[in-house]
């Protein structure tokens, strides 16, 4: 389309595979260096076990290829990094996108959500949020794509912005089109704050979800401008985002057994969407129409309940009101969403 002359907010396959491949990330990251986790890829089981055994079996096992947001498994024993290499490369649990993995030291320390929109040269950084990967409550049960988010993220200032511009988007964005790759549209930085700094996890060749709920509510502006800037490659002439002093958060409501897909059940009836609390926006995410029973579940994340606030506290209070009314059978949701800057 953009050989075409179309103007495309988003980056063609080969900077695409940013995200579509953990290893070329992870690669990338080292020719740019950019701050990560000491890594290194493997297609057979015995030597990753062996790198995994080094480190106590402390490691994060990646499946190379997309996997939903579900290919991470992350470690803290032998045992535990030995069931999970199986997992992907025996047992084939992800197909072709685990045939490949990537192990990593693992890191500890709170993550952090950048989306910076670029044209290829410039980097401009949107709101950041945390969201919350695991699937119940204190950060418990099996990684998900997302179970809520909030932003402005707790301990996040602009010096911490800027330095994931210049030390992570910058870097990726230079380096892609240093290979023939420009990447125009959003690049997602999935971020840990460790002891030892600041360290790139992941990138997404798109927003995040949950995170672009809650940033996006946040823009006082146009962003249609924005988009078509970055597609048209002027991003250096646009005026300095505004953005809103409120807060938002957003709570995920998910089908039962989310995240295993192999025993989500779909097609439950979704009451109580007519009647949300002052103040609450729905976003749909795992929903479809059926005739004759109305809105039904179609996916593990059905919707999301966000919120603004003039405080981190009242639009969590009003997003999680809003998640109470979310009803069909199996219906769960995280009840801690930003409850640390609470």
């Amino acid at each position: 389309l953009r050989h075409a002359g179309f103007n495309v907010f988003g980056p063609d396959r080969g900077a695409g595979r940013i995200e579509s491949s953990k290893a070329f990330a992870k690669s990338l990251m080292r020719r740019a260096e950019i701050p990560t986790a000491d890594f290194e890829v493997f297609t057979q089981p015995a030597p990753a076990k062996a790198w995994a055994r080094e480190r106590e079996g402390r490691v994060a096992v990646k499946a190379d290829g997309l996997a939903r947001g579900k290919g991470v498994i992350v470690c803290s024993s032998i045992e535990e990094s030995n069931a999970a290499i199986d997992a992907m490369l025996v047992d084939q649990r992800f197909g072709r996108s685990g045939a490949t993995v990537v192990l990593e030291e693992k890191l500890e320390g709170p993550e952090l959500s950048v989306l910076g929109v670029t044209d290829g040269t410039d980097v401009i950084a949107l709101a950041p949020a945390r969201d919350y990967k695991r699937a119940h409550d204190g950060d418990t049960g099996p990684n998900t794509g997302g179970m809520g988010a909030y932003s402005p993220p707790k301990g996040v200032d602009d010096a911490l912005l800027r330095e994931v511009v210049d030390r992570v988007l910058r870097p990726a964005v230079r380096e892609l089109a240093g290979s023939g790759n420009e990447f125009r549209g959003v690049l997602y930085a999935g971020l840990m704050l460790t002891p030892a700094g600041l360290k790139a996890l992941e990138f997404n060749a798109r927003f995040g979800d949950p995170e672009a709920q809650v940033v996006l509510p946040r823009l006082e502006g146009d962003f249609v401008t924005l988009a078509l800037s970055s597609a048209k490659g002027h991003l250096a002439d646009l005026p300095e985002l505004r953005w809103s002093k409120q807060a938002c958060v957003g709570v995920v409501v998910a089908s039962a057994n989310y995240p295993d897909d192999t025993a989500v059940k779909t097609g439950f009836k979704i009451n109580g969407l007519a009647e949300m609390p002052r103040g609450v926006l729905i976003f749909h995410g795992g929903t479809r129409f059926a005739p004759g029973a109305g809105l039904v579940t179609d996916a593990g994340r059905v919707v999301t309940s966000v919120a603004l606030g003039d405080t981190v506290a009242q639009a969590r209070e009003t997003a999680l009101a809003g998640a109470r009314q979310v009803r069909f059978q199996g219906a769960f949701y995280r009840s801690d969403i930003a409850q640390e800057a609470v």
